[in-house]
């Protein structure tokens, strides 16, 4: 299958202009004979939205602008960042991730881990999601994650161990400090992550960090895909907007399973009983 990563500036607040430039970016993505397409963290609204949030807020079941990305999904399938409400949970705003295919939305997933200190404040104004969970799609078995959720070994440990093929990180990310090298420091971390979550889990690993400047913060890019064993694939630019295609094979995913041991080996009720143990005696 071939990959498509959109790694570019959504316009603070303005859903218009942004579903604009999913649609023209899926339409050249499909000519180009992807099958899926992933756009950044928010990619819908930008990211520093704060008070602005539940004014940009959609809900996937009604909304119209669902319904135009769902049509569209029907060429390519499709996975970007947007702010979620719906009727079952009203004045309760989510940092969400869909993935659309076929004309049907096939998972959400809700950020958990929501950074609030320095010039982050996400937990102020969205609710923190409550799972991590693989979902199967046209394309595999996937997981979804939502930047700071990469960073936690539990949440890809979970989609490793729901079967998970091929984890997805949609990101946006702000850069920090210098690496001399044409990008920020922080951009390594990222890709430490993403290069010890595909050796380990034997999954592909693809991250789509956004680009611009929002209120002081400069965004990274740098996005990329790690292939199973633990390889980068693929790299966009650093800083700049990027339309970057790959193409990847679940046979890669099958081969590094059988050579390393770690997915047959796996022990999630093990795991279960260490941190019901933990939560336990945290009660205490």
């Amino acid at each position: 299958m071939k990959i498509a990563l959109s790694q570019f500036a959504p316009a603070l607040g303005n859903v218009k202009k942004n579903l604009e430039t999913h649609l023209e970016h899926m339409e050249t993505a499909a000519k180009a004979g992807a099958d899926l397409i992933v756009f950044p963290e928010l990619s819908l609204t930008g990211y520093h939205l704060r008070d602005l949030a539940p004014d940009v807020a959609l809900d996937p079941e009604r909304n119209p602008v669902f319904r135009k990305l769902r049509n569209e999904s029907r060429r390519i399938a499709v996975i970007f960042g947007f702010v979620e409400e719906t009727p079952r949970a009203r004045g309760q705003v989510y940092n969400a991730a869909a993935c659309l295919a076929g004309g049907k939305l096939l998972h959400i997933h809700r950020k958990v881990f929501l950074p609030t200190g320095g010039m982050f404040e996400e937990a102020r104004f969205f609710a923190a999601g409550r799972s991590f969970s693989a979902f199967s799609a046209p394309f595999g078995r996937t997981g979804l994650l939502i930047c700071r959720d990469f960073l936690s070994a539990g949440s890809g440990y979970s989609l490793f161990a729901d079967g998970a093929e091929i984890m997805i990180a949609v990101s946006a990310a702000p850069g920090r400090g210098s690496s001399g090298k044409g990008a920020f420091a922080t951009s390594r971390m990222w890709e430490l992550m993403g290069e010890a979550q595909a050796f380990f889990s034997t999954a592909f690993v693809v991250y789509c960090n956004r680009t611009g400047v929002e209120d002081g913060m400069t965004f990274a890019g740098g996005s990329f895909i790690y292939g199973p064993g633990g390889n980068l694939e693929a790299r966009a630019a650093y800083l700049d907007d990027d339309f970057l295609l790959h193409e990847i094979s679940l046979d890669a995913v099958a081969s590094a399973r059988r050579t390393r041991s770690f997915k047959r080996e796996d022990r999630p009720d093990a795991v279960a009983r260490s941190l019901e143990r933990i939560l336990r005696t945290d009660e205490h």
